[in-house]
């Protein structure tokens, strides 16, 4: 960081197993890629060529080794998975994979009714040669799946290989653990976490409101993903503090100014930090 500031929440270093930022990069130019890289690459875990968008932008090849030469792993979205396996294509699919050198891949149904135990069965083909994250709701926002469903669909993804459950959200935020309007379902997040180990998840938090809310729930080193190339830096000064959403969630209020402390009307006062 450019200098010091006491009261900071403590950070997960890189390579990380919890506070994962996955960014959704919906078509960027290798030039946007570069631009995006000198700012967030630092705060970017892992980045989504979204939906299909990897079949048809110019210059494939070129764009995944600028990301592979900052450091920041590539996979493709789940909806290229779904297109391939509608079409009969699962080994062509891996052929792709080992073509583009990808190290990740995304196993999801949001877009096609695939049978969960034929989706398991994927994972854990994938998962020999690939780290696996596995995309957990439907992109449909009639579909409503219960919590148990949930629960029941993570648990044995995890078990299949994934390394983390994707909760869906798509790119809007306003399907799946979201309602039409973005607001959280408080309840299905919170019932999740009753079975599934926090880390575990990837929860897709496309919008700010939503990215405070994983933060002050979870605490600063919660996994978020489909985040914009440039909200990525705003992201992380939400996750530290820095920012009027969460700017006194993480602090200790005996190490405040006296004089503010009347003004302070929202944090945690004398509260320990939240986990992660």
């Amino acid at each position: 960081m450019n200098y010091h500031l006491d009261q900071l929440p403590e950070r997960t270093a890189k390579p990380r197993e919890q506070g994962y930022t996955m960014v959704m990069d919906k078509g960027l130019s290798i030039r946007e890629v570069e631009d995006f890289l000198e700012v967030g690459g630092e705060y970017s875990d892992i980045v989504k060529l979204g939906w299909a968008t990897s079949y048809v932008v110019p210059n494939l090849k070129r764009k995944l080794e600028v990301y592979k030469a900052a450091g920041v792993p590539v996979y493709f979205g789940g909806t290229l998975f779904e297109a391939f396996i509608i079409r009969n294509q699962f080994d062509d699919y891996r052929r792709l994979l080992s073509e583009f050198g990808m190290e990740y891949a995304e196993v999801s149904d949001g877009s096609l009714e695939l049978p969960h135990d034929k989706k398991c069965e994927y994972i854990r083909l994938l998962a020999k040669d690939l780290n696996v994250l596995s995309e957990v709701g439907s992109k449909d926002a009639e579909k409503i799946i219960p919590p148990y469903k949930w629960i029941s669909q993570m648990q044995t993804e995890l078990e299949a290989g994934s390394i983390k459950v994707i909760g869906e959200a798509r790119e809007a935020g306003n399907v799946g653990l979201f309602r039409s309007t973005g607001e959280v379902r408080s309840g299905l997040v919170e019932e999740i976490l009753t079975k599934i180990p926090f880390e575990k998840i990837l929860w897709e938090a496309p919008q700010k409101a939503q990215q405070v809310w994983f933060i002050k729930l979870l605490g600063s080193n919660v996994n978020l993903g489909n985040i914009a190339p440039n909200e990525v830096v705003s992201l992380e000064t939400i996750r530290l503090g820095l920012r009027g959403d969460t700017f006194t969630h993480f602090l200790d209020m005996d190490g405040v100014d006296p004089m503010f402390k009347p003004e302070i009307k929202t944090g945690r006062p004398g509260t320990s930090m939240p986990r992660g």
